[in-house]
């Protein structure tokens, strides 16, 4: 639940400009997740979310760019423990995942930002995302699945 909840905080943070935890829990239990103040602080904390200014000028939370290295192998652990299986359908990454953990699993994809994926959908347990190119989806699935052996 947490690792979903998570997940759904870096879409809105992405999403909407919010600047405050109380924005923050409102749109969280907008969409089903009945969370306090305290949980969000909890989940700020440890997510290590910081507040830049955003487009319109108003301060907004973000998270801090992914190339640190406890950064990306906290991703990269949380994607090993995730997924189970990545095939190609001609431009489309079908990813298999843990029960509960596809949501989750496409938040940290969405978040590498690799240019070749133009997005994802996550179900329970399925991602689709869509790439650019049928040879770019092979490249994606064989860059995925050797950082998911490395760990």
């Amino acid at each position: 639940m947490k690792l979903t909840r998570q997940a759904e905080i870096l879409k809105l943070i992405h999403e909407y400009e919010i600047g405050t935890q109380e924005e923050l829990a409102g749109k969280l239990n907008e969409r089903g997740y009945h969370v306090t103040q305290a949980t969000v602080s909890r989940d700020i904390r440890e997510m290590k979310l910081t507040k830049i200014a955003g487009e319109s000028g108003a301060i907004r939370y973000a998270m801090l760019q992914a190339k640190e290295q406890n950064e990306a192998a906290r991703y990269v652990r949380m994607l090993r423990d995730a997924v189970r299986s990545i095939q190609t359908a001609e431009n489309i990454l079908v990813i298999h995942t843990a029960p509960g953990m596809a949501m989750a699993a496409a938040a940290v994809i969405d978040e590498i930002g690799w240019p070749e994926i133009v997005g994802s959908i996550a179900g329970d347990n399925t991602i689709f995302c869509a790439v650019r190119s049928r040879e770019e989806a092979v490249q994606v699935m064989k860059r995925l699945t050797k950082m998911l052996e490395k760990l």
